[in-house]
């Protein structure tokens, strides 16, 4: 897969994960408390570091599923794994990981996981 398409996925995913913290960050005074006495932009930082059971209890149910899958990915990216889908090894397409930039499956294999489970 393109370097270049993997960064700008990044990018995204960064972006993303950043929404749902600054969301967090308003919704909670404590973790706001520390979000604004660090240097701008280190917030996803802080974030990674500071976050603990009690203050993911905060985000809504569908927002600790998504942040959870966008860690996911960004640590596939840093394994050089990104975009492979895990059960055929083959490559997401881009068109799918653009839309869902957190995908772990291909279509075929989500749509057969999804089979499964119903």
């Amino acid at each position: 897969m393109d370097q270049a398409f993997i960064q700008k996925m990044e990018t995204e995913l960064l972006s993303q994960k950043e929404q749902i913290l600054k969301s967090l960050a308003e919704q909670n005074s404590d973790y706001k408390k520390l979000v604004e006495n660090e240097a701008p932009g280190d917030e996803v930082d802080i974030a990674s570091d500071v976050i603990d059971g009690k203050m993911l209890e905060t985000l809504g149910v569908q927002d600790q599923n998504r942040l959870l899958a966008i860690n996911n990915a960004l640590e596939r990216i840093k394994k050089g794994v990104y975009g492979i889908c895990p059960i055929c090894h083959q490559e997401i397409p881009q068109e799918r990981l653009e839309t869902i930039p957190e995908a772990v499956l291909c279509i075929k294999c989500k749509s057969a996981q999804e089979r499964q489970h119903h």
